[in-house]
């Protein structure tokens, strides 16, 4: 596959999904064909599954099934055709997600997500990881002036500083992939972050 997968990660508040649009619009005037997407969600199927995970009780186990599931469907129909047709795909979230929620906040085995990684994903991962770090009594406050919890917002400040640790576990186990972005810096500062991560892969993948 020759297109880029550069996904977007963080706990909720962190920042993230301010930022996905804008880049597309900065490759796009460069010339790149870009696919916006995220995830749980992406397709209709996937989508439909968002809608359960947000708001339904379930237990972890069930949780951690419904994610794999709704990104296979996901990788199938978007995320793989785009990459194939040489495209540049920004994801809302993908796989590092999974082993911060649903591994370290949720405690569920990180053997068992490996092995569902490697068979729902059959090798697919990120070109570019961009972390967006911050406190997460910082992202608490952004969420409570943003919008009403859903069931992973509505988490305590606990949960949020270990899928914060999961995601710092990740970006330690793949460093080449990862650039942590200081999330609690004025929009422009972040901006110029993102670019300088995006500008060193296109220059890697020259």
């Amino acid at each position: 596959m020759s297109g880029r997968f550069i996904t977007f990660e963080g706990i909720d508040g962190a920042g993230k999904s301010t930022h996905i649009e804008p880049l597309a619009e900065r490759l796009r005037a460069r010339g790149i064909t870009v696919v916006t997407t995220r995830e749980p969600g992406g397709t209709p199927l996937a989508e439909r599954v968002r809608e359960l995970l947000l708001h339904e009780s379930m237990d972890a186990v069930a949780e951690t099934l419904l994610v794999f599931g709704a990104r296979r469907d996901h990788l199938q129909r978007v995320i793989v055709p785009a990459l194939a047709r040489g495209e540049t795909v920004l994801c809302d979230r993908f796989s590092d997600a999974t082993f911060a929620y649903q591994g370290r906040g949720r405690g569920q085995d990180e053997s068992m997500l490996r092995t569902l990684e490697a068979w729902v994903q059959a090798g697919v991962q990120p070109d570019l990881t961009l972390w967006f770090d911050v406190e997460p009594a910082v992202a608490a406050a952004r969420r409570a002036r943003a919008r009403a919890s859903d069931r992973f917002e509505a988490e305590d400040p606990a949960f949020f500083e270990r899928v914060r640790a999961g995601y710092k576990a990740r970006m330690e186990q793949s460093p080449e992939r990862f650039a942590r972005l200081d999330s609690t810096l004025e929009k422009s500062a972040v901006q110029r972050q993102i670019d300088a991560a995006v500008a060193a892969l296109l220059e890697r993948q020259r």
